[in-house]
């Protein structure tokens, strides 16, 4: 893996998240997208970097979940 590869990766999230303004989970992001772990997980440290993406760290019943959303701004 090198940074056009994950550059690439987080322009396959980017998009994916720019289609549905709503929360993900992780695994619903991983279908999606298609992308293997390590890319996934590469790609969302680029865009959390870069200011991108809110990620939200929760538990559901006894489950960890991870959300991911696309951070907007307008204006």
């Amino acid at each position: 893996m090198d940074v056009q590869s994950i550059g690439e990766s987080a322009g396959i999230v980017w998009r994916t998240l720019a289609g549905e303004h709503r929360k993900w989970s992780y695994n619903e992001l991983k279908k999606a997208t298609g992308l293997p772990d390590r890319n996934l997980n590469a790609a969302i440290g680029w865009l959390a970097r870069e200011g991108k993406l809110s990620i939200e760290d929760s538990h559901a019943g006894e489950q960890n979940v991870l959300y991911i959303e696309l951070n907007y701004y307008i204006g």
